[in-house]
């Protein structure tokens, strides 16, 4: 190569310094040749002008020069051997809840949960509002959860988003076919199930104990099935999935193996479907988004967090679950491996740190993803909703479970799961919230109309420990320069 040619890559090289994505700076060219490198922007294929090209036995390509100039996002697959870059989206509007308090110093909530029932308007949607009220205190040196309303119901909410306000059109309050003998009515709580499993629940002061409730829910990801015109929520608790009539009654709920053991709930069936390796989740970390694709086949679950298998000790893994089912006879059909960005490439995370925060299904083949950190407005690093392939991605439904066999998926390196031919989804980013400042911790909700039109929308947590006098409850639209369908 030509010494002008090589200063000339050298000095585009030296631009990928500040792009916060690690992988995309070089790869070992003996793993994947140049000539073999591929490229898409926005998920089409396409050939660029100065593609990868090796110098001493590494690969290397211009990809920061390639994203200022585009303007596009751009991410290297190093599984693949693919670059992808994507057109960055326009934000069109912001949204502020503005509601009544619950109760002094509990605001309303809203937003842990985004989806669009085809059919609405454009600008109508239904969230949730996960388990309640709740917060932790100091009791004689240990940590206690508490639940200041711990007759809260949680709910679906029909919401609507005009002249800069989102609007509450209709509550919704879960309930059973039947009594609760925790509540003496039909409605559910947000109280923990299972003693021993679950955080303890205790009142605001966390002095006295609660009761636990066999059919509470901590309530997250939200999806509409147009099939059979039902909802699924999923809950972090079980983790499970619960199926909901429109009229808030529960119908049953998919469970891992070995739940119904813990607990009876005679008034909603537990379909223990879900593997048993599902039961090692850590607390406050378990089935945080779920989708369903528009035909009604097939559902997705994500987990928040890796799960402790085989303990906590793999509590900073990449690899997240995510679980695909047969709607037709509720059974999990795959099992799929998402790998989480790299904490070293951010200032103070720990991969821990780094959760998904829901999931939406545009077909079989394709999900966003929310992909967080726990930080806030300046100190926000990672907030992006990225767009998944499934089409090359590895099934391991039933492998890599137990240790004894050989390491489970979350004691695995990205060496382990190459050495293994394991492929995780393919992302790209669709939306980098950061780069727009945005101010929440919590993206939990996001919703796609018409292919093009990206909302999201943060949970406020019911503002406990909050100081600032607005609810805390925004959400905002972006237009797409493309269509994702």
């Amino acid at each position: 190569m030509k010494k002008k040619a090589m200063i000339a890559l050298a000095t585009a090289l030296t631009l990928t310094a500040g792009i916060g994505i690690t992988s995309v700076q070089a790869a070992a060219a003996d793993s994947v040749p140049a000539s073999h490198v591929t490229y898409t922007s926005n998920g089409q294929t396409v050939t660029p002008a100065s593609p990868a090209v090796e110098i001493d036995s590494r690969l290397y390509m211009p990809l920061r020069a390639l994203s200022e100039v585009t303007g596009k996002y751009v991410e290297w697959d190093e599984f693949r051997g693919s670059v992808a870059l994507t057109d960055k989206p326009e934000l069109t509007g912001k949204y502020k809840l503005n509601a009544a308090n619950l109760a002094e110093g509990i605001k309303m909530g809203v937003g842990s949960s985004l989806t669009h029932v085809p059919g609405d308007p454009d600008n109508v949607f239904y969230s949730t509002a996960d388990r309640g009220p709740n917060g932790q205190v100091e009791v004689g040196g240990k940590t206690r959860r508490t639940f200041p309303l711990a007759s809260y119901t949680p709910s679906l909410y029909k919401i609507q988003i005009d002249k800069d306000e989102i609007k509450i059109l209709e509550q919704i309050p879960l309930k059973l076919n039947g009594k609760n003998p925790t509540t003496g009515n039909a409605h559910i709580t947000g109280l923990p199930n299972i003693k021993g499993r679950d955080e303890a629940p205790f009142d605001a002061k966390g002095e006295n104990g609660l009761a636990y409730d066999p059919y509470g829910l901590d309530i997250e990801g939200l999806a509409y099935n147009a099939k059979d015109d039902t909802f699924w929520i999923s809950d972090e608790y079980g983790p499970s999935i619960v199926h909901v009539k429109r009229d808030g009654t529960i119908i049953e709920r998919i469970v891992p193996k070995g739940w119904a053991a813990q607990v009876s709930t005679p008034l909603v069936p537990a379909r223990e479907v879900l593997p048993s390796e599902y039961n090692k989740l850590r607390q406050n970390r378990g089935a945080e988004g779920v989708g369903i694709t528009p035909d009604g086949k097939y559902m997705f679950m994500s987990m928040q967090s890796p799960l402790r298998n085989p303990d906590k000790s793999t509590d900073n893994s990449r690899q997240l679950r995510i679980i695909k089912f047969d709607l037709s006879t509720l059974q999990p059909v795959a099992e799929y491996v998402y790998v989480t960005e790299d904490a070293k490439q951010f200032t103070g995370l720990d991969q821990a740190d780094i959760v998904i925060s829901d999931v939406v299904a545009i077909n079989e083949n394709t999900l966003l993803i929310d992909e967080r950190d726990k930080n806030a407005g300046d100190k926000a690093q990672l907030k992006r909703i990225y767009a998944v392939d499934l089409t090359t991605a590895t099934n391991i439904l039933g492998k890599y479970n137990d240790e004894k066999a050989g390491k489970t998926l979350e004691q695995m390196s990205l060496a382990d799961l190459k050495s293994n031919s394991i492929l995780p989804l393919a992302k790209r980013t669709v939306l980098d919230a950061v780069e727009f400042k945005y101010p929440y911790e919590k993206i939990e909700g996001v919703s796609l109309v018409d292919g093009n039109k990206l909302v999201i929308v943060n949970d406020n947590d019911f503002g406990v420990d909050s100081t600032s006098s607005d609810n805390g409850t925004e959400l905002w639209t972006f237009k797409l320069p493309y269509s994702i369908k």
